[in-house]
């Protein structure tokens, strides 16, 4: 009985911290369970979105098995959840890992993603290049590769 009441307790509280991201200033994009993933030209590139036109991102301290973005971290960058699946004509490989806290998150070309909270509208990379929780974050370009090496090591976010 006591197992029962937790799950739905820990639900409760997984979207309690999303609802509370998107109170913020943030994209909501953690929400894009169960919607095909999309791609859009945002800055020159063509990336990888959510079903809303939210830029998707990776951390470049990520394996292809584990997120190194918990807590303070996933509040910034949420993860999307998992499984996800790909809009008509977008390719690549989808996957799920399993996260620290028991949740599913997808991932893009063996990179887990994420959601950024500064970007407050589609269409806008503003976590691209940003150095933050110890690593540099990249927006996911449609062949899931890194961006090409820039004069700059990234930009601070501001935070852990």
């Amino acid at each position: 009985m006591n197992r029962r009441w937790l799950v739905p307790a820990g639900l409760a509280a997984a979207a309690l911290i999303v609802a509370g991201c998107g109170s913020s200033g943030g994209s909501g994009g953690a929400s894009s369970g169960g919607s095909a993933l999309k791609t859009a030209k945002i800055g020159g590139a063509t990336v990888l979105t959510n079903a809303k036109g939210f830029t998707l991102y990776w951390f470049a301290l990520d394996t292809s098995t584990t997120s190194k973005c918990n807590g303070t971290c996933a509040g910034v960058w949420p993860p999307v959840p998992g499984p996800a699946t790909l809009a008509s004509g977008v390719r690549g490989h989808l996957g799920t890992i399993a996260r620290q806290d028991g949740s599913t998150q997808a991932t893009y070309n063996g990179h887990p993603v994420y959601t950024y909270g500064g970007d407050s509208k589609p269409g806008q990379n503003n976590g691209n290049g940003i150095t933050a929780s110890g690593g540099v974050w990249h927006e996911v370009t449609v062949s899931g590769s890194a961006p090409a090496p820039s004069s700059t090591t990234g930009r601070s976010g501001g935070y852990g």
